[in-house]
C-alpha cells in the first residue's frame, strides 16, 4: 500500500471536512440500520439478556472509536482499514482486510435501505416485495447524492443525524409508559450462547467506526476535529442505543420479524397514535437516506485505494475532476443493487442478509486491532488489546459462518493475481 503521505499527494481527495459534517456523518454511519430493526432482532434471538449483548457492543465503540481515531490520524490515506493493516500486518493482510471490509460495506448498502422500505411498507400499507422497490429508489438517491459530490450533502447530512436523534428519543419517551420490569423473566430464556451470537449481529450496528475513517485525509483540521467528532458520537450513540433496546425489551416489543422490522413505530403508538406508523416511516427514510449516503462515501474511497494498489479493476480508482471517486461510487452500487435483486428473488430479509457484513466487520476488527497493538502506543495501544479481547471472547460465536470470510479471501486473493500492478 501506499505510504500516507504519498496517499494524500497522489489521491486527489480534497481537505472539507469540518467539526459539524464529521459529527454528522459518524452519527449518521452508526445509528444505521441496527437502530431500525436490530433491537426487535436481537431481543428475539437472546430475550431480555439481548441488553448484555448491546451493553458489550456500546462497550466496545469507546476503544473501538479510539483505536480508529488513532490509526486514521497516523495513516490518513482513503484506503482506512486496509491501510492500517497493510503497515501493521504487510500488503497482502491490508489488501485482504480492505476486500473484507468493502464486501461488508457494499452489502450493508442492500441491508440499509431495504430497512427504510419495511416502514415505509408498514405506512402506507404496501405489499411485501414493495420494500425492495423502495429499496432501490433510496439506494440510487444515496448513489446520486456521492456522484454529485460529499460537500454537496453537508447541510442535508446535519439535518438528517439531528433528524434520526429526535426519532429515537421520541420513542424512548413513548415507550416509559409501557415499560415493565417483569419483561426481564426470564432474562435468558434460551441460555447465554445467543447472547454472544447477538454481539456478532450487532458489530454491523458499529461499523461505521471504520466507513467514516476512510474520510479522515478530507477532514479540514483532523487534529482538533477528529477526537471532538468521535467523542461526541460515543455518547449520542450509546446513550441511543442503550435506551431504543431497553425500550423494546421492557415492553415486549418483539418476537416476530414482522414486529421486530418496525419496531420503533411500534414504540411510538403511544405517543402519536395513528400517525406513529408514518412518523417513524418519515424517520426511517431519513435513517436511511443519511446512513447509506455516509457508507458510499467511506466505501466508495476505500473501493478506490483498492484499486489504485491493485485489489480491484482500474476502473474503480477513477476520480472526477471535481474530486468524486465515482469509480468506487458505482462498484458500490452495483454490488449493493445486486443484493437487492438476490433479496428479493430469494425472498431474503434483513435478518438473514446481515450474517455476511457481521461477519466479515468481526474479520476486520480482529487484524485492524492486532496491527493497532503493534503499530500504536499508550492509549492507542491499550485501546488495541481491549478489543482482542472482547474479539476473543464473542468470535467463536460467529464459527458456523466461518466460510464468508474464507471465501471474499479467496476472492481477493484472486483479484490481486489479475489486478496486481507489473
Amino acid at each position: 500500500m501506499a505510504t500516507p503521505a504519498d496517499a494524500q499527494q497522489s489521491s486527489g481527495l480534497r481537505r472539507h471536512i469540518g467539526l459539524g459534517h464529521g459529527i454528522a456523518l459518524y452519527v449518521s454511519a452508526i445509528l444505521g440500520a441496527g437502530v431500525l430493526v436490530l433491537p426487535g432482532q436481537v431481543a428475539s434471538l437472546a430475550g431480555p439478556a439481548s441488553l448484555i449483548s448491546w451493553a458489550v457492543a456500546c462497550l466496545m465503540g469507546v476503544p473501538l472509536a479510539m483505536l480508529f481515531a488513532r490509526l486514521a490520524r497516523r495513516y490518513p490515506d482513503a484506503g482506512g482499514v486496509a491501510t492500517y493493516v497493510s503497515h501493521g500486518l504487510g500488503r497482502t493482510a491490508g489488501g485482504i482486510a480492505g476486500w473484507m471490509f468493502f464486501v461488508a460495506g457494499a452489502v450493508g448498502q442492500t441491508i440499509v435501505p431495504l430497512t427504510g422500505g419495511y416502514y415505509l411498507v408498514e405506512a402506507f400499507g404496501l405489499s411485501h416485495g414493495a420494500a425492495y422497490l423502495i429499496a432501490g429508489v433510496i439506494l440510487g438517491c444515496a448513489t446520486a447524492a456521492n456522484l454529485i459530490g460529499l460537500k454537496v450533502s453537508a447541510v442535508v447530512q446535519l439535518a438528517m443525524a439531528a433528524g434520526v436523534a429526535l426519532l429515537l428519543v421520541l420513542a424512548i419517551v413513548a415507550a416509559v409508559p409501557d415499560m415493565n420490569a417483569s419483561t426481564l423473566t426470564p432474562f435468558a430464556p434460551h441460555g447465554l450462547g445467543p447472547v454472544g451470537e447477538g454481539v456478532i449481529i450487532l458489530f454491523f450496528a458499529f461499523a461505521g467506526w471504520e466507513a467514516i475513517s476512510h474520510l479522515v485525509g478530507e477532514f479540514r483540521d483532523p487534529d482538533r476535529d477528529l477526537p471532538k467528532a468521535v467523542t461526541a458520537t460515543v455518547l449520542i450513540v450509546t446513550m441511543l442505543y442503550m435506551g431504543v433496546a431497553a425500550a423494546v425489551v421492557l415492553t415486549a416489543t418483539y418476537g416476530t420479524p414482522a414486529i421486530d422490522h418496525v419496531a420503533i413505530a411500534l414504540l411510538l403508538e403511544n405517543l402519536a397514535g395513528p400517525h406513529a406508523t408514518l412518523i417513524a416511516a418519515f424517520g426511517a427514510l431519513i435513517i436511511s437516506l443519511g446512513t447509506t449516503n455516509a457508507f458510499i462515501a467511506g466505501v466508495s474511497r476505500l473501493a478506490y485505494a483498492l484499486a489504485r494498489d491493485g485489489w480491484l479493476p482500474p476502473t474503480v480508482a477513477r476520480v472526477s475532476t471535481s474530486s468524486v471517486p465515482w469509480g468506487g461510487v458505482i462498484a458500490v452500487a452495483a454490488i449493493a443493487y445486486t443484493g437487492l435483486v438476490l433479496a428479493f428473488s430469494q425472498d431474503w430479509g434483513t435478518e438473514t442478509l446481515i450474517v455476511v457484513p457481521s461477519t466479515l466487520v468481526v474479520a476486520v476488527y480482529i487484524l485492524a486491532s492486532l496491527s493497532g497493538a503493534k503499530l500504536l502506543r499508550g492509549a492507542g495501544r491499550t485501546a488495541a488489546v481491549s478489543v482482542i479481547a472482547i474479539c476473543a471472547i464473542v468470535a467463536p460465536s460467529a464459527a458456523p459462518n466461518l466460510l464468508i470470510p474464507v471465501a471474499v479471501i479467496a476472492l481477493a486473493l484472486l483479484a490481486r493475481l489479475i489486478w496486481r500492478p507489473t
